[in-house]
C-alpha cells in the first residue's frame, strides 16, 4: 500500500466501510438515504467505482473487495471527491452475497474485469458460475440489471453463455452489449483497446 491508501485505510474504513456480519444490511441506514443500490464485486483499484458513483450521485453503490490496497485506493478516492454515495465491505463478496443482501433489493450488480483464470484447468476458480449467477439473480429487484465486461474472449463467451442460461434474466441484446454510457473506459481497456485488443460486455435485467 502507498502512504496515502494507508492513511485513507485507517482514517475512511470507519466512517464509509461497512463491517461484515451475517445479518441483512439494512441499505437506508448505512448510507443515511434511501436510494437504488447498486452492489460491484471486486473493485480493483476503485477508480471505475469512484467515477460512476460521482456521475451517478441519485444512486448508493456498494463495493465488496478483499484486497487491502484497492479498498486504500477507494477510500482515498471517496474523501478526496467527497463522495457520499459509496460504501465498502472488505470481504468475501460470496458470504456477502448470501448473508448480508436480501433478495430482490439491488437495483444492478456490476462484474467489471474479474480475473480470467486462462488455464484450462483453473477455469473452475472463475468467479461467474452458474452458481453464482442464480444467487446474483435472487438479490436483485424485479427490473435490476446484472452487467459483466472482461477483456478477454473466451470468458466472455462464458459468462453470455451462463447468464443466458439463468431463466429469470434476459439478455438486454442480441447477444454482446454496447458498452453502457455508465462504465466509463478504464486506462488498462484503453490501453489495451490501443493495441487491438477487445472488451466484452454483458448487460441482463432480472425479469418483471
Amino acid at each position: 500500500m502507498s502512504d496515502a491508501q494507508h492513511r485513507a485505510y485507517d482514517e475512511g474504513l470507519a466512517q464509509w466501510g461497512i463491517a461484515y456480519a451475517p445479518q441483512p444490511l439494512d441499505f437506508a441506514a448505512s448510507f443515511l438515504r434511501s436510494a437504488p443500490t447498486i452492489l460491484e464485486i471486486g473493485f480493483g483499484m476503485g477508480r471505475t467505482t469512484a467515477d460512476i458513483a460521482e456521475a451517478h450521485p441519485q444512486n448508493n453503490y456498494l463495493g465488496v473487495e478483499v484486497h487491502t490496497p484497492g479498498v486504500g485506493s477507494l477510500l482515498k478516492e471517496i474523501q478526496v471527491r467527497n463522495l457520499s454515495n459509496v460504501r465498502i465491505i472488505q470481504h468475501d463478496a460470496v458470504e456477502v452475497l448470501n448473508h448480508m443482501i436480501a433478495d430482490s433489493t439491488l437495483a444492478g450488480i456490476h462484474i467489471y474485469f474479474p480475473d480470467p483464470w486462462p488455464k484450462k484447468r483453473h477455469h473452475k476458480r472463475r468467479l461467474i458460475q452458474p452458481a453464482l449467477v442464480v444467487l446474483l439473480a435472487q438479490k436483485l429487484a424485479p427490473g435490476g440489471y446484472l452487467h459483466c465486461a472482461t477483456d478477454w474472449e473466451e470468458y466472455a463467451q462464458q459468462m453470455l453463455e451462463v447468464l443466458s442460461g439463468e431463466t429469470t434474466l434476459r439478455n438486454t441484446a442480441p447477444g454482446f452489449a454496447p458498452r453502457p454510457a455508465w462504465r466509463p473506459t478504464t486506462k488498462f481497456e484503453q490501453r489495451g483497446i490501443n493495441l487491438g485488443h477487445g472488451v466484452w460486455d454483458v448487460l441482463f435485467k432480472k425479469k418483471l
